[in-house]
């Protein structure tokens, strides 16, 4: 379990510091995010269950 968190955390690592340092991924990423398929707005709306963030 430790590892998989671990791996998880790397991944997520890399993935951010490439954001911050191409627009290029930044715009894409908006892209995905604000696109078409309105990622975000259906993240955003979904419910959640509370105890879950606790």
């Amino acid at each position: 379990m430790v590892d998989a968190i671990m791996d998880a955390f790397e991944a997520h690592q890399a993935m951010s510091t490439q954001a911050l340092g191409s627009a290029k991924v930044r715009e894409g990423l908006k892209d995905i995010l604000l696109g078409p398929g309105q990622l975000y707005e259906s993240l955003r709306n979904r419910p959640t269950d509370a105890g879950a963030n606790a």
